[in-house]
């Protein structure tokens, strides 16, 4: 039997191999493809699994539902997680950066200082995780930013700009310069979400 179902939670390739390797190794799971920009999951079985089961093998983060008949039996659905649970860990994330920011200068407060470590800690928390996916990273990052889009190898070395930008503010090291490429480089990503979004087009987040 086939089976497609929707997936949300995914945001690059990494995630994708995740739910392709957790649903695979459910007994009665013959074969799994994931499509990433889809956002759909096509299992093959032997067996009628319950989409509960489904969930339960995958990650918090993603949600698996849908509502179709299959040889008679219906697939019972899981409603979606909502926004701002799908939005947790983006919330954690920003929490910790504002808390080191603010631990390095609560005896001794500048707003100035306090903005150029949050940058740059910022810009080195979500490299991170653009380098641990660098393969699959540059196909995400083209479906909602212009030049990446346009020029391929922007999405490629991306990652490494946000390092060395991150550096900069961390070492007060051309902050012009950091400033001026920042507002640069987040508003054309800016604007690319803003178009995406304008016509209702799903976006993964790259980082």
């Amino acid at each position: 039997m086939k089976h497609t179902y929707t997936v949300k939670g995914m945001t690059c390739n990494g995630c994708r191999n995740s739910v392709e390797t957790k649903l695979a190794a459910l007994k009665g799971i013959t074969k799994v493809s994931v499509n990433l920009e889809e956002e759909t999951a096509v299992v093959e079985t032997s067996k009628v699994i319950s989409i509960a089961v489904l969930q339960e093998a995958l990650p918090e983060k993603f949600t698996i539902s849908n509502a179709e008949e299959v040889s008679g039996a219906t697939v019972e659905t899981v409603s979606q997680k909502s926004e701002l649970q799908q939005l947790k860990p983006l919330f954690l994330i920003f929490t910790y950066m504002l808390l080191i920011a603010i631990g390095l200068h609560y005896k001794d407060w500048s707003w100035d200082n306090f903005m150029l470590d949050f940058m740059g800690i910022f810009y080195i928390v979500f490299s991170f995780f653009k380098v641990l996916d660098l393969k699959g990273f540059p196909e995400s990052f083209k479906m909602y930013d212009p030049l990446a889009k346009a020029i391929p190898s922007y999405a490629i070395i991306y990652p490494f700009i946000e390092i060395a930008l991150g550096l900069l503010f961390l070492f007060r090291i051309q902050i012009p310069l950091a400033l001026v490429l920042t507002i640069v480089i987040l508003g054309i990503t800016t604007v690319g979400v803003t178009q995406s979004l304008l016509s209702k087009k799903a976006i993964q987040c790259a980082c």
